[in-house]
Order: C-alpha cells, then structure tokens, then sequence
C-alpha cells in the first residue's frame, strides 16, 4: 500500500492526447498502474494506448471507477483542468504543469479544502509507490519497494537521492514532489503526518530548498509533535546568491530569509540529521534505521 497511491488507484489523464501525456500515459501503463480513461476537450472518441479519450472529466468519471487524475495541460489552462476534476469528486489530482498562475494555485487550493481532496503539485514530477503504480513523470527504474518514504521539492533530487538509495539496497515506500512553484498542494508537514500513519514507513527523508520557509515550520513541526518516526534532510542550493531564482519559481533568498543556511539550521535545532550533499541521504538514512 502507499500512502497516496496503490495498485487500486484508477488514473484519469487529464491533457492525455498532447505530446506530454501520451508519451507519459505510454510509461505509466508499462509500470502497471491502471489508467482507465483520459480526457481531451473535442479528441472524445480517440484513444491513447488503447486508453478511451473523452470530452470531459464528468463523461469519463460516468464510464470509469477514477479515483486521481493526473494533468498534463499548459499551465494557463491547469486550473480549468483541476476543478473540473474537483467538481467530479476525484479526491487525488497530480499537478505536472508548470508556472500555474499564483492566482490560479490559491483558487485551485481552496477549491480542494472545501471538497477534501488532496492536491499534488503544481510543477511536481508526481507520486511513485515502487512495483504497485507510478502517478507521474519519474523514471520507475530508478525506485525499488522498501520503507523509507521520500518527500521533495525538486523531482531531479527524488530521483537522485532514490537512485543512490536503491543501489545501497535500501527501498521505498513512496516517493513524490510536492512542487516547485511558489503555491501548492500538500506540504512537507501533511506529507509528514501521512507517513507517520502509514506502517510501511519506518523512515521519512526530505529533500528541500532555498526560497521560502516550509522547511522550517516542518522542522518546528516535528518538535512540536514529537514526531515519532527519523527523518533525514537535505537541503539544496547552499551556493545560490540572495535575490536569484534558481529553476523553481519558488527558489528564491530574500534578504536572510529561506536559506539553505536558515532551512539548515533549523533542522539541525529539531534534530534530524542533515546531510552535505545528495549521496550521504543514504548513510544517514541506514544511521536512522539502526537508531
């Protein structure tokens, strides 16, 4: 099982017939994970990989047991594409999109609280649950099944670091982006209290970096909470100078605040064991697990 995704996950692609999600769509079912319709608007009809293609979310929802969709449109028409999966009662939307509207984000957040669904992304590479389903863009070869669950914002960093994992023999549970834009979906913080509920997951690794401060309020969060499983950190970005985006539209320093320094250190205050550089997560994550 996993903590957002499992093999009784049914995908709607939402975008299924554009460039992106065709070939993505392609990759997903060579995984195994059960894709049982997309969505086009004026492709109803088509089919991709033997995968039927609608009009709308609600014809496809009518015809299918979806339970996620995962959106492959451009970033000014993803928040169209999200609330009509919100409004089909679809509690699982992965966000691939890039550069949503911070407006859209805050509309698409809200719409998502009210209706109690949970939303990953914008700009996340998705969710993996090794050999059970892959809800995104991440290369499956480099994930292998085990228990330590991996939260990140930048998708290159949770394939690295799980890549490195998997040849030291140590496996995942779940690994998935919450996004690199300035707004999104589920946080470190409620990615934390899912893998504390999730008894496939005996150890919690985070990858962070510079540019706001949801590495800190985590870090005040396992504190606060006590949280009872190990975490291990990684921060990236210790060599970026202030005021410079660098790739993320929320990796930015501004003045002293969210740098790697600061998101560092305020780790360190709760705990947890932070590592240097990408290929010391798995030291430290076999530390954790002999604690």
């Amino acid at each position: 099982m996993g903590i957002l995704i499992d093999e009784n996950t049914r995908v709607l692609v939402q975008g299924i017939t554009g460039k992106q999600g065709s070939f993505h769509t392609k990759l997903m079912l060579e995984y195994g994970t059960h894709i049982v319709a997309g969505v086009s608007p004026g492709k109803g009809g088509a089919e991709v990989e033997g995968v039927p293609v609608y009009d709308s979310v609600d014809e496809a929802k009518r015809l299918h047991p979806v339970n996620a969709s995962i959106v492959f449109v451009p970033a000014l028409s993803a928040a169209t594409a999200v609330h009509e999966a919100l409004c089909s009662e679809i509690k699982l939307v992965v966000i691939v999109s890039e550069h949503v509207p911070i407006q859209d984000s805050i509309l698409i957040m809200d719409h998502a609280k009210e209706v109690g669904a949970v939303v990953v992304g914008p700009n996340s590479p998705g969710v993996i649950t090794p050999h059970s389903c892959k809800l995104g863009i991440m290369p499956a070869n480099v994930f292998m099944q085990g228990s330590i669950g991996v939260v990140s914002r930048s998708g290159t960093l949770t394939y690295e670091v799980a890549a490195d994992l998997t040849k030291k023999a140590i496996g995942q549970s779940t690994c998935f982006g919450i996004g690199g834009d300035p707004i999104v979906g589920i946080n470190y913080v409620e990615a934390l209290e899912l893998f504390k509920e999730d008894s496939h997951t005996d150890v919690v690794v985070i990858i962070g970096e510079i540019g706001g401060n949801l590495e800190e309020l985590t870090a005040k969060h396992i504190t606060d909470t006590c949280f009872p499983k190990p975490v291990v950190a990684y921060i990236a970005g210790h060599s970026v100078p202030a005021e410079k985006r660098m790739g993320h539209a929320g990796a930015i320093i501004m003045g002293s605040a969210g740098s790697a320094l600061s998101k560092v250190g305020a780790f360190v205050k709760a705990g947890i064991r932070v590592a240097e550089r990408p290929s010391d997560v798995a030291r430290l994550v076999s530390l954790a697990v002999k604690r």
